[in-house]
């Protein structure tokens, strides 16, 4: 009996095993594509199980988070079932899949505590029979548990900031891209309304081509400054195609050659204005967004290369790491009365979910422009940009036949 009672706390890890890497089955991890008015094949829109995910967790599944969320995503974000859904997939969570090595380290260090204080204290077994120690010489392990709670409050602090200032590079990241999609329109709108100049006739088609130019280059930048912020590995192929397939050869080879591939872009969309024939100043306004694409540019680069002070995040891991580790020395105690203190490896193994998982979103959300869906938000710039240029502006307007016909449709609604 003494040895059938050993034998069952020692398996007792396998409690904590439902966190370990799990292979992916394809009824079980589903991607989240976008709609099918985009060519690419990762960005915005409502998701779409469609497609498998290849890897459900650690750097493979970021890919996977680009999402932005319609009418839709926010019915089923806020319905009341939402917390049996997350709490039903919790298993399958790709964040806590990414825990394991640390919540099997913390379950094993609990389970070892256990069995070692059966071993040199004594334990009952599955009778209910009470047997005393197998290793008398040697003492129980067990820490107070004041120290632990004296110490919560410091390291809660560290991890809200740690979890604060990658949230709010996450933030800043995404105010960026929102202001190039701003400013993008607003180039575009007033290069389409102002084209032309003191009243001299337009030529439609030489109109057309000088706006498509000021359109291409436009999404051309962001488009140079998403493979800019991008992994090499990840986008440098699909970059290549899509400004052939865009651009003039000349155009994308000029492109693609330069060391800073956005600010060629940038020199070519600053060339494709100056050719407008428009008054200067108001091109001037036109250039305003130029500048903003600068301070955009610049602001992800700064985040994409300052991570938070490597100091604080390897301070605030080794604290949550030395913590949880040895917390189960100091929880012995106060699970007496489960059998032989066992409750205290899922505890344990719980507890190393939630605070690893807090430092772990943290880590994820530090570097924002892998889980930013600006493939999406670049094929949108494009998409829109092509739009508002095949609008009528001011420099066909001039035209008396045109005044007067748009006088009489007016009229009634005067």
């Amino acid at each position: 009996m003494r040895l059938s009672s050993l034998l069952l706390l020692a398996l007792a890890p396998s409690l904590a095993s439902g966190f370990a890497p799990a292979t992916p089955r394809v009824n079980d991890v589903i991607a989240q594509q976008r709609t099918s008015s985009s060519s690419t094949s990762l960005g915005m829109g409502p998701p779409t199980p469609n497609i498998v995910v290849s890897e459900t967790y650690g750097e493979g599944s970021r890919k996977y988070r680009r999402t932005v969320y319609t009418h839709k995503e926010w019915v089923k974000h806020r319905s009341s079932d939402r917390f049996i859904r997350n709490l039903s997939s919790m298993i399958n969570s790709g964040v806590y899949k990414s825990l394991a090595k640390e919540v099997l380290a913390t379950a094993g260090v609990a389970t070892f505590v256990v069995v070692w204080n059966a071993l040199t204290g004594g334990y009952t077994d599955l009778d209910g029979v009470q047997h005393e120690a197998v290793i008398k010489f040697l003492p129980m392990l067990t820490l107070p548990l004041t120290p632990f709670t004296l110490l919560s409050p410091s390291l809660g602090l560290l991890l809200v900031f740690r979890t604060n200032s990658s949230y709010g590079r996450w933030d800043e990241a995404r105010k960026f891209w929102g202001l190039n999609i701003n400013h993008t329109r607003d180039l575009n709108r007033m290069a389409t309304a102002w084209y032309g100049h003191d009243g001299i006739p337009v030529d439609p088609a030489k109109r057309a081509e000088h706006l498509r130019q000021v359109s291409l280059y436009t999404w051309a930048f962001v488009r140079s400054m998403k493979r800019h912020l991008s992994p090499p590995e990840e986008d440098e192929a699909d970059f290549s195609l899509e400004l052939r397939a865009r651009l003039s050869p000349s155009q994308a080879e000029a492109i693609l050659a330069a060391q800073h591939r956005p600010n060629r872009a940038l020199y070519d969309l600053s060339v494709a204005i100056d050719r407008l024939p428009m008054h200067f100043m108001r091109k001037n306004e036109i250039n305003k967004n130029l500048s903003i694409f600068e301070d955009t540019l610049g602001g992800c680069e700064r985040l994409l290369s300052s991570p938070v002070p490597l100091f604080y995040s390897r301070h605030t891991a080794r604290f949550l790491s030395t913590w949880l580790l040895l917390l189960p020395f100091a929880m012995y105690d106060p699970f007496k009365g489960s059998w032989n203190h066992i409750a205290e490896i899922p505890a344990i193994a719980l507890a190393s979910v939630f605070l690893f998982g807090i430092e772990e979103l943290a880590t994820q959300l530090e570097e924002p422009f892998t889980i930013l869906p600006m493939q999406g938000f670049c094929d949108k710039i494009g998409m829109w940009c092509d739009e508002i240029v095949s609008w009528r502006g001011q420099g066909l307007d001039n035209n008396e036949a045109v005044v007067q016909k748009n006088m009489k449709e007016m009229a009634p609604f005067r």
